[in-house]
């Protein structure tokens, strides 16, 4: 008799994810349904597999989702993390396990002693980042603890970017996930991590300034930012006596700098709305944040705003975006600067149908052994084949699907609301993802502590 796995949404990540599943069918006895608002997107060679349905599934809909959801063995939610609640408290009611690539909310964290008192896995943060992250970096610090090592230092980043071949912009980037996360990237609070035992803070306008720098075999030199809160790594990880610790994202180099100009003109503010943004013309647009005058083009006001000269690569890089056309409108009602500048950026950033991004992860782990001190660096690079199967859809659908297949065999059995950070997940996971390519290079090299490599201490 087959078991019956739910997969709730189709989106952008799931193309690996329903391949995994349906290539395993028949092996494992797997029924895969996949409810989606529009089923009609799902790609023919997968909704038309014997051993796989493809139904309208509108989450609000209590009874459509809770029919669904009571059919199922285990639930794979890969909604929008604030949808992931109606599917977890059914889940709860009629007895599922359930797996989210999405960070632990405060709201799926109450249903843990329910989850335990019913069994249940309830399997969060299992995708790329948090995921793949997670699971690499605790395989490492457990064996350094193992060994009776000390974690002194920590650092990771990740960034979804544009494969080498496909790299032909001048901010060598292009959007590999939602963009509008992009575009907010770093709001809400000042970046909070730990430095060789101080707190440090870098309020929002500072942020896209203090980056560090490294390089990976191969691939050249990135560049990363802080993301907002690296403390809660403390706890997760067990890194109380760390130094430091510092998680990130990774971006070409170049291109923090070059981001901040939206940000010091304004362009990432996503707290109010434009007046008839619908009608404005993109250079309309790039116009309102700057002062007026009489006699100064928009081109010559944000050069002298900005301070850049115009044989200055920054100045490149803004007109490779079209900001100064006069014909193109943006299209969008009642529009905030943010919403304004992601439309202007989805139509250079977007990735052509023959695209190809990449997937980098980098980990620092410093610690103290038989009183001499050391470091490993770690780092992951997956390439994708094409706009559909992307890298970022392999790392983010793949650990997914494992986890699901080993909860389903009960070779996961802690019930509760958790993440992939136990032995008894990440060993068999990323055992797993080796054989489909993703797996990390680890160096040895002198500790050298924080990397004093950064353009503000």
């Amino acid at each position: 008799m087959s078991r019956k796995i739910l997969v709730v949404g189709a989106g952008k990540s799931t193309s690996y994810l329903l391949d995994y599943f349906l290539d395993k069918s028949i092996s494992e006895s797997l029924h895969l349904t996949i409810g989606d608002l529009n089923p009609e997107s799902i790609p023919t060679k997968i909704a038309s597999h014997p051993n796989c349905k493809a139904l309208e599934l509108d989450v609000f809909k209590d009874e459509e989702r809770a029919a669904a959801i009571k059919n199922a063995d285990i639930v794979v939610s890969m909604l929008p993390a604030r949808f992931h609640i109606k599917v977890a408290e059914d889940c709860i009611k009629f007895k599922k396990h359930l797996v989210t690539a999405s960070y632990v909310s405060p709201e799926i964290m109450e249903l843990d002693e329910a989850a335990k008192e019913n069994g249940l896995v309830f399997m969060n943060e299992i995708g790329l980042d948090p995921g793949i992250d997670h699971m690499s970096a605790m395989q490492v610090i457990d064996r350094i603890r193992d060994k009776g090592g000390k974690i002194l230092l920590f650092e990771s980043f990740t960034g979804g970017l544009v494969a080498p071949e496909s790299d032909n912009n001048l901010w060598n980037y292009k959007f590999t996930w939602n963009p509008r996360n992009v575009v907010l990237a770093g709001q809400g609070g000042a970046a909070k991590f730990i430095q060789e035992g101080t707190y440090k803070f870098i309020p929002y306008h500072k942020l896209f300034r203090r980056t560090e720098f490294f390089e990976i075999d191969g691939y050249g030199r990135f560049e990363g930012y802080a993301n907002r809160d690296s403390l809660n790594y403390k706890e997760a990880y067990g890194l109380q006596n760390a130094l430091t610790i510092y998680r990130g994202t990774m971006r070409r180099v170049g291109f923090s700098k070059a981001w901040n100009m939206f940000v010091q003109l304004g362009m990432t503010d996503d707290s109010y709305t434009v007046e008839d943004s619908e009608n404005m013309t993109y250079r309309e647009f790039v116009n309102l944040f700057l002062p007026y005058s009489p006699t100064d083009s928009v081109e010559l006001k944000l050069r002298h705003y900005l301070k850049i000269d115009q044989d200055d690569i920054m100045w490149d890089k803004l007109t490779e975006l079209n900001l100064f056309d006069t014909e193109k409108r943006i299209g969008l009602k009642n529009a905030t600067p943010a919403q304004i500048l992601q439309k202007i950026l989805e139509d250079s950033w977007t990735l052509a149908p023959e695209d190809k991004d990449m997937i980098v992860m980098y980990h620092k782990f410093g610690y103290e052994i038989n009183g001499k001190k050391e470091q490993i660096d770690s780092n992951m690079v997956v390439l994708g084949e094409d706009r559909t199967y992307t890298a970022m859809a392999k790392t983010v659908g793949l650990p997914v699907a494992i986890a699901t297949l080993l909860i389903l065999n009960k070779n996961i059995t802690q019930p509760g609301v958790q993440i992939p950070i136990s032995n008894e997940v990440y060993t068999p996971i990323l055992k797993e993802l080796e054989n489909y390519g993703i797996s990390f290079k680890e160096h040895h090299v002198p500790y050298l502590g924080y990397n004093p490599d950064t353009v503000a201490s």
